[in-house]
């Protein structure tokens, strides 16, 4: 077992995204499921020809249909030390952290055990990728605009089941719905909240419309709409020593994510979003 911190340990966490990555990439490509690098991941891509020098995870984005064939067989085709582990799979359901399935890397630990870690029964103590999850949008804006207010409104009752929330991060109206939601939330089952999610999330399954949106993921990201064209027509590009899929129209989607996406950040945002400091991998 080795401790890494500092950039060295950074590194080490990427190697082991890195990893993970070839393996979705290889499953995919057996059983011709698309997939595609997405957010800082995608950034990464385009902007440095790998990771972003000081992100310490990694995203990838499928439809709805991609992802029900990648649950179905990602189970038997990982390989040992990796795990898909599901939102609703939190003391049975009961307890949310949120609603984005990811592969574990289970020869990994965080951060030493404590009262979150042990709340989460430690099966996010460990390093991960997230899969976002496209659903479709109705074409009718109204529609379109109430759907994702509905999402937005389930997501902030599930919060009530959260470990604690920290309403420091939030101001104004955003911190009175934050705490209004999780107040009530906590008096609705949370595996009724994954039920109406999941039903909500497939409501435009087998229709075709002009537009999808990221249903499983914050209520921040919910307000991207991406075109059917980014969505359904991918490349290849290289990422570090291996190449990946990416949407075609890649520099139409990160504008729509980040506007001008080639432009570094001021040097104290370059941090890594998880603020991991001591990463243990055991192989």
């Amino acid at each position: 077992m080795c401790t890494m911190n500092n950039a060295y340990g950074l590194r080490a966490i990427q190697e082991v995204n890195l990893k993970i990555l070839k393996e979705v990439a290889r499953i995919c490509d057996q059983y011709r499921i698309a997939y595609a690098l997405d957010a800082g991941t995608l950034l990464g891509a385009i902007r440095h020809g790998g990771f972003i020098p000081w992100d310490d995870d990694a995203d990838i984005v499928m439809t709805r249909n991609n992802w029900e064939a990648f649950r179905k067989v990602a189970g038997r085709e990982l390989p040992e030390g990796m795990k898909l582990l599901f939102p609703a799979q939190f003391a049975g359901g009961r307890r949310f952290y949120d609603f984005t399935p990811r592969i574990i890397y289970e020869r990994s630990r965080r951060r030493k055990p404590d009262q979150e870690t042990r709340f989460y029964e430690e099966k996010l103590n460990h390093l991960w990728v997230d899969i976002f999850i496209l659903d479709r949008l109705p074409n009718a804006p109204l529609a379109a605009k109430r759907m994702i207010l509905q999402q937005k409104a389930i997501y902030g009752l599930a919060m009530g089941h959260r470990h604690r929330l920290d309403l420091n991060k939030y101001s104004g109206k955003e911190r009175l719905a934050v705490a209004g939601g999780s107040t009530v939330g906590r008096a609705v089952p949370m595996r009724q909240l994954f039920f109406l999610q999941d039903k909500l999330a497939k409501a435009m399954n087998g229709k075709k419309t002009d537009f999808w949106y990221y249903s499983n993921y914050d209520p921040g990201y919910m307000d991207i709409r991406l075109k059917d064209e980014w969505v359904e027509q991918r490349i290849e590009i290289r990422f570090e020593d291996t190449k990946f899929s990416i949407p075609a129209q890649y520099d139409e989607v990160l504008t729509c994510i980040y506007g001008d996406y080639m432009e570094l950040p001021p040097k104290e945002q370059r941090v890594q979003s998880h603020g991991s400091t001591e990463i243990e991998i055991y192989g």
